[in-house]
């Protein structure tokens, strides 16, 4: 037989029964149909392509593969005509050239003719804007090649009064080459200003703040050791300018050469996933090299920093970090980070903009004990050096925690926090629902009031532990429904009649609580059994995507690589989609994230909202609390805290920041602005580290004078400072028991 049906492939790959739900079969490691919401990865700079003009040979069977799959597989049942090729041919673009750094307005004029004939290639199995794209841009490195090595080869004027437009959907492409070149002497005084500034700083770093004399002393910390790296800085400003321009060239020409010498399906990879992204932003193909792109996790054999990664443009950004790896555990880096440079083994920091981001991985990743060193740009814009030590991700502090909370005038609540819906097939294996079923016995037992349900950060996992999770809190009933392309449905549900908890419940979320995390507070806000409150809506994914394997469909051996293909949506017990809109928060708290653009809705082409019929089922009790009564309260605390107060200013600081994209080139000019954005931030930002703790965190089985291990405690402590529970702790006081 050539290949296996279409259809029965699929229903192999996400069957949907009840006893084994789409979201929590695994196809693959790579795949977690639930899991953490993801950008398609891109190319960046333009590696689309052998330069040869010889297509692949595996091109043929790999289109036809998938475009088979896209048109009956995926969710919306698409059709590949005109239409999407035109709209494909404009995702191509931004992939090959999204900074404008590269093709003139002709090169770009000349591809044109290939807007509407992507669907007639890919049928034809002969890809064409691949190869002569990649034709293209691989002429136009060479040119920005020689440009940015001549300019960079004597001392650039960072006194002119002129600034560069950082934001590409403000810019045209350049018409001629000296428009270019004039382009790329803005961008790399920018880099030159960035670089010399850093080096300034590390040389005289900023003394520390004077503090309260009224405050407790702390004992001294011990002095840390001395960085041998300081001696390579120059001394003078005029050494630091030309340290700065040789180290960028270095970093540039490793660029160009990697852009010149892309993998062999590159071209095809390009084509294949602006096509696919046409019709939501999940489905994407993966080529053999680039498997590991997906939700990269960098513990590798469980060694490594503990941190996910993805392309963006042209950069590595963090997603997340693993609970309990080295990154974690540590500090220093955070989501949103894009990393700059990588440096290992005492070896000179690699530039890794436009690398590929298995090639960062390889580095990044290490033996347990040795040290690695990232430079890494905040999502404020300041760049810092993080060094990690490399170590095994610490497993217990991947799983659900508990504690009670005590907040003096209130009565102790409980508290958990569940990291990730975690599990699987195995007998004795441990689940997420199963360690929340522990805690919250542990809470009856204890008569405790009231459980806060923390699910921040939290980007899903496996469908059935979110459905045993929510029913450890009702008595039975519908939890979440699934319909495919083809609008059959099921309701998946609750069956145990036991309940677990009967107290008051607040699910608190935020705007990286996605997928399985969106299910369990969907259904428990649907079912009026928990109040539901955070700094935003939840991420807003509710699809579920399969990884099918193109050798296994097409029936041939040829190592053609994985489709990662929506073929169902989840709805709420309500019949609410939480696609694109999440779970509303019944109660709204600060945002400290709220400048940064994200969730399904800020990806293009995102699946729209959609409604269907509500799941029969009966409310957990009259509802006993009044929401804008709490609503009301709640936002008079916020007026008042010493912390939540200034989240809002500082967001709407970092914000204006953002939209700021002209920056001035004079060092005079530019130093003032990034000067005044650090007064702007100082005034505004609370301090959170270096707030008093606002509440006790104790365990539930504490020994009395027995003290708790190192990471612990550090938890605790941290715990302690958390200024969103100290608030969800009022509003659990001013909720009737």
């Amino acid at each position: 037989m050539r290949r296996l049906s279409i259809g029965l492939y699929l229903a192999l790959l996400g069957s949907c029964s009840s006893k084994a739900p789409a979201a929590e079969t695994k196809h693959d490691s790579l795949v977690a149909s639930l899991g953490a919401p993801t950008a398609p990865p891109s190319k960046g700079g333009g590696q689309v392509g052998p330069a040869a003009a010889t297509a692949d040979p595996r091109e043929a069977a790999l289109t036809a593969t998938v475009l088979e799959l896209l048109e009956q597989g995926h969710l919306l049942h698409p059709q590949v005509n005109d239409e999407v090729s035109k709209q494909a041919f404009a995702t191509y673009m931004e992939r090959i050239d999204a900074g404008k750094m590269f093709l003139l307005e002709a090169d770009r004029e000349s591809l044109a003719k290939y807007a509407d004939k992507l669907d007639d290639q890919l049928r034809a199995g002969v890809l064409e804007l691949g190869h002569e794209g990649n034709k293209v841009f691989v002429a136009r490195v060479a040119v920005v090649d020689k440009i940015v090595a001549e300019l960079l080869a004597k001392p650039l004027d960072l006194e002119n009064e002129e600034s560069f437009e950082t934001d590409p959907d403000k810019v045209k492409p350049a018409k001629t080459d000296a428009e270019l070149r004039e382009r790329w002497r803005q961008r790399l005084e920018l880099e030159v200003l960035e670089r010399t500034n850093a080096m300034e700083e590390r040389l005289n770093p900023p003394k520390p703040k004077k503090t309260d004399p009224k405050q407790v002393d702390k004992p001294a910390e011990k002095p840390a050791p001395a960085d041998p790296t300081l001696a390579k800085i120059p001394a003078t400003p005029e050494g630091r300018e030309a340290k700065a321009r040789e180290d960028l060239a270095k970093s540039y020409a490793a660029r160009f050469a990697r852009l010149k010498n892309p993998a062999p399906l590159d071209a095809a990879s390009d084509v294949l996933n602006a096509v696919a992204n046409t019709f939501d932003p999940h489905s994407l193909y993966l080529p053999p090299a680039d498997k590991a792109n997906f939700e990269i996790q960098m513990s590798g054999s469980l060694e490594g920093i503990g941190a996910s990664l993805r392309e963006r443009d042209h950069d590595i950004e963090i997603i997340d970090l693993i609970p309990g790896g080295a990154a974690a555990r540590q500090g220093g880096l955070g989501a949103g980070d894009i990393i700059l440079t990588v440096a290992s083994g005492g070896k000179e920091p690699v530039d890794v903009y436009d690398m590929r981001i298995d090639d960062v991985v390889k580095m990044i990743r290490g033996p347990k004990g040795s040290t690695v060193t990232l430079r890494v740009r905040k999502p404020t814009g300041n760049e810092e050096v993080v060094s990690i030590v490399r170590d095994k991700i610490v497993i217990e502090e991947s799983y659900a925690r508990g504690a009670v909370l005590q907040k003096k005038g209130l009565p102790a609540f409980g508290y958990i926090h569940v990291p990730s819906f975690y599990g699987g097939n195995d007998s004795g294996q441990r689940t997420s629902a199963g360690d929340v079923i522990a805690l919250l016995d542990q809470f009856t037992a204890k008569k405790t009031p009231g459980v806060i349900l923390d699910l921040r950060s939290n980007g899903g996992g496996i469908l059935r532990d979110a459905i045993d999770m929510t029913g450890a809190f009702i008595e039975k009933g519908p939890v979440v429904q699934v319909q495919d392309s083809r609008g059959r449905r099921e309701v998946l549900s609750d069956k145990d009649k036991s309940v677990h908890y009967d107290g008051q419940v607040i699910v608190l979320v935020d705007h990286f609580s996605a997928s399985a995390s969106e299910i369990v507070a969907g259904a428990l806000q649907d079912y009026r059994r928990a109040l539901i409150v955070g700094t935003s809506a939840t991420h807003g994914k509710g699809t579920v995507q399969t990884l099918a394997d193109l050798d296994a469909v097409s029936g041939k051996n040829l190592d053609l690589g994985v489709l990662k293909l929506t073929i169902q949506q989840f709805f709420r017990v309500s019949g609410s989609s939480t696609q694109r809109e999440g779970v509303v928060p019944d109660i709204k708290l600060p945002d400290p994230a709220g400048h940064i653009e994200a969730g399904e809705a800020s990806l293009p082409h995102a699946l729209a909202w959609s409604k269907i019929a509500e799941a029969p089922h009966d409310d957990w009790k009259p509802m006993s609390w009044n929401v804008p009564v709490l609503a009301v309260k709640s936002a008079g605390r916020v007026a008042k805290h010493p912390q939540l107060s200034k989240v809002a200013a500082a967001s709407a600081v970092l914000k204006a920041r953002k939209n700021d994209t002209l920056v001035p080139l004079s060092r005079k000019a530019w130093e003032k602005r990034r000067t005044d954005l650090k007064a702007a931030l100082e005034a505004a930002s609370p301090d959170l580290d270096k707030a008093p703790a606002a509440f006790t965190v104790s365990g539930l089985d504490d020994a009395p004078g027995v003290k708790v291990d190192e990471r612990t405690a550090k938890w605790r402590e941290n715990l302690a400072k958390d200024v969103w529970v100290e608030e969800s702790l009022h509003i659990l006081a001013d909720m009737p028991k």
